[in-house]
């Protein structure tokens, strides 16, 4: 399977009867799978975070683990060590979990800023280093981080530098009456439905070869004008003190080939980098302090920046336009 738009449709279908009214945040663990991405999700207690990681993890035939971060964890117990048997007189290296496919770093803030360094460097560099000797992370490599924004006590706050390394932060909100109506009957009847009831539909295999097929997705000059576009008016904004920095313009760039090449196109529109901004963008802002004492949120200065920021004309702006295409005179 080398199609991303089949492969995207294969993971959706199989995590739909577990995840619940969850379809586009699946489709966004599949742009930043597909892109070699992290993503920091961030939502109350109860919203199926950890469950959202898990399945997608089983459906997408990747191994997963959870750490759950406290200020005592170190780093050594997310990369491993170098542990002595006195039966042999030697040292051995035991493995630490972040050597599986997919990591789920649940309530990642409340870890110490040293354990918090350990886990984003191997994120940046795809490998740890236990006692001199260097190990490769597996392929794919996928971070989830949990943040809980209710509870802020006891918690270490990521550092701007550190939330730049995660590719996309999305938002688990509470779900709709309708949404939750339907949880309720299929839960009610099967409550210990869970991640273990997710078979693999895809293989590792078929995700590098859908790797191979974004990274080819045509991109034109104009839609980097507008990415450029975009990324330029975070950092002149009156609300900002700090805008997006050149990985949050390349991130715009990659996640938007992933969403074309999930929706079938060999080319990239201005509606793909315009439906990624505010999760690719939103946790790279740091807002003046006239914006925080007056409640504005990264949300709404990424919305003014959209509405202000006007695409290269020429281009389609919503994906929905290419199938309006009208039909041949026949007079």
């Amino acid at each position: 399977m080398t199609d991303p738009a089949e492969l995207a449709a294969t993971i959706a279908d199989e995590t739909s009867d577990i995840l619940i009214g969850m379809d586009d945040l699946v489709e966004q663990l599949t742009i930043s799978l597909l892109t070699r991405g992290h993503v920091l999700l961030e939502g109350v207690p109860g919203v199926a975070k950890t469950t959202l990681a898990n399945t997608f993890a089983r459906a997408s035939g990747l191994t997963f683990t959870r750490v759950q971060m406290t200020p005592d964890i170190l780093p050594a117990d997310i990369t491993g060590a170098s542990i002595y048997r006195e039966q042999t007189g030697e040292f051995e290296i035991r493995k630490g979990p972040i050597f599986e496919n997919v990591v789920v770093a649940d309530e990642i803030n409340r870890a110490t800023p040293k354990t918090q360094s350990a886990l984003l460097e191997a994120m940046a560099e795809g490998q740890v280093s236990i006692e001199g000797e260097t190990l490769e992370l597996p392929e794919p490599f996928l971070v989830i981080a949990t943040q809980n924004p209710i509870e802020m006590e006891g918690t270490f706050e990521l550092p701007e530098a550190q939330r730049d390394r995660f590719q996309q932060k999305l938002i688990v909100d509470l779900p709709d009456e309708n949404t939750e109506r339907a949880m309720l009957k299929r839960f009610g009847n099967a409550p210990m439905m869970g991640p273990s009831d997710a078979s693999a539909a895809v293989s590792p295999a078929d995700i590098a070869a859908a790797r191979d097929v974004v990274m080819n997705v045509n991109v034109e000059e104009a839609v980097h004008d507008y990415i450029l576009g975009l990324v330029a008016a975070s950092r002149t904004h009156a609300d900002t003190a700090y805008g997006a920095s050149p990985r949050g313009s390349l991130a715009l760039l990659q996640t938007a080939k992933a969403r074309a090449a999930i929706r079938g196109r060999e080319y990239v529109i201005n509606d793909d980098v315009k439906q990624l901004v505010e999760p690719v963008l939103r946790h790279r802002l740091v807002l003046s302090t006239d914006a925080e004492l007056s409640n504005i949120t990264p949300d709404d200065i990424i919305a003014d920046i959209v509405s202000s920021v006007v695409p290269p004309e020429g281009q389609i702006q919503d994906v929905d336009l290419l199938n309006d295409t009208p039909e041949p005179s026949t007079d």
